[in-house]
């Protein structure tokens, strides 16, 4: 009995670092692997139990475990749409033969490194054909409320290089000096002129046509305007008009005082903003806050118009798509201007390495692996989002080697405990002679 189990045991010391052995060459076989996570191979003792004292040796068993929760280091590329996550979490990403048919939501498989380029549908995909999910956004560039706990939502993120988008002027901010002089009574009254275009709900330009006309009072300087809007898209009709009152006090000289609301949308003046209609609907315009200088001003001789900006921009092609570290899918056009197309979650599990392997670097979630969640890159547990970058693979050669000549040893070792069994079986057979 005991040499019988001393035969088995060696037996199954050559089985068990046999599969350490095919875990180690896995590893060194992918080290070169972008978003590779290394094979570990365990052993656990085998006992049986002696009847009257008598030990019989029990052996080894191997178990195999892919550490997926053990990234490798990240490297930079020159693709706007290299992805790699930073830190914990994984990319939503389906095969794209799952996609081309059509039938309902792909299954969202995890990965946690891509490097994807636009195909003949303007999908994101890599060259293994991994497609990258994310929640499309509105037209407005923001994200609707999606359920987190389930892959309903996702759907493939499509980069449309033939996009024509325009973004309509919802906010103009005035920086002009009026001219103090203009306001005495020497002064002739005309008034000053002003045009600022602004963007129509369909990218056309329109213009806001701004005049002050200064109070000229019979003595001395009355230090107030009157401010008039027109909308050149209703044919100049005035959106608004405000009469401007500006202080001439030694600490506060030359800063805006009061305005009264004539017509138009009211003034406020905690944000110093007013609200005019134009014809495709609100225009916030900042003149400033009471007592500051951040807005219109009343100083010197001279008529500046020293800072006006407004949002908004014409239609434009879509030139570009990146990706920043909080999953946003951003378009860039010609004209300048960006807008979120897309969000791409970071899934994150409570047991990463019970998730089911597949090909390609990608996991599959499973019954072991818990429940998952979609969070924005960032947020709670995961990391961030990396683009301009890959994952390397997780193998440390130096370690796998280590580890090979440990287990060609012990594979040896084993070996010779088979032989010598089998010489004393050897001996035990000459007895009989």
């Amino acid at each position: 009995m005991t040499i019988s189990s001393s035969l088995n045991a060696g037996v199954a010391g050559l089985t068990a670092n046999a599969s350490r052995l095919g875990a180690i060459s896995d590893n060194i076989a992918n080290s070169s692997t972008l978003g590779y996570r290394r094979v570990e191979a365990s052993f656990e003792s085998l006992v049986i139990s002696g009847n009257g004292g008598n030990y019989a040796a029990g052996g080894v068993r191997a178990t195999t475990q892919r550490l997926i929760d053990q990234g490798g280091s990240l490297v930079t590329t020159s693709n706007p749409t290299d992805l790699a996550v930073r830190g914990r979490g994984f990319l939503p990403v389906a095969l794209s033969s799952d996609v081309a048919v059509g039938n309902g939501t792909p299954q969202m498989l995890l990965t946690s490194t891509g490097s994807f380029r636009t195909d003949s549908e303007g999908r994101l995909v890599t060259e293994s054909g991994l497609v990258l999910l994310g929640w499309p956004a509105g037209p407005d560039g923001s994200i609707p409320t999606f359920p987190r706990d389930t892959s309903d939502g996702l759907e493939p993120v499509q980069i449309n290089v033939n996009q024509l988008t325009g973004e309509p002027t919802t906010a103009v901010n005035l920086g002009i000096n009026l001219p103090a002089t203009e306001t005495e009574s020497t002064a002739d009254g005309t008034p000053q002129q002003l045009s600022v275009e602004y963007f129509d709900n369909l990218g056309r330009s329109e213009n806001i046509q701004i005049a002050f006309a200064p109070t000229v009072p019979a003595d001395g300087a009355s230090n107030q305007w009157t401010m008039t809007l027109a909308d050149s898209a209703q044919d100049g009709a005035i959106i608004g008009e405000y009469a401007l009152s500006f202080d001439d006090a030694r600490a506060s000289g030359g800063t805006l005082l009061d305005v009264v609301t004539l017509s138009g949308g009211p003034y406020d003046p905690t944000s110093g903003r007013l609200i005019v209609d134009v014809d495709g609907g609100p225009v916030e315009v900042n003149i400033g806050r009471p007592g500051t200088s951040e807005g219109l001003t009343q100083l010197s001789d001279s008529f500046a118009p020293l800072s006006i900006s407004k949002d908004g921009s014409p239609v434009g092609n879509m030139t570009s798509a990146s990706v920043d570290e909080n999953g946003f899918v951003r378009a860039t056009f010609d004209t300048g201007a960006s807008r979120v197309i897309y969000q791409v979650p970071l899934v994150d599990l409570p047991n990463p390495n019970g998730m089911i392997s597949l090909d390609q670097q990608t996991y599959r979630p499973s019954p072991d692996s818990g429940s998952f969640f979609l969070w924005n890159a960032g947020d709670g547990p995961t990391g961030d989002m990396v683009s301009f970058a890959r994952q390397e693979s997780a193998t440390d050669v130096a370690g796998e080697l280590t580890d090979m000549i440990q287990t060609q040893r012990a594979y040896s070792s084993n070996a010779k405990v088979i032989q010598t069994v089998d010489e004393m079986l050897q001996e035990t057979t000459n007895i009989i002679r």
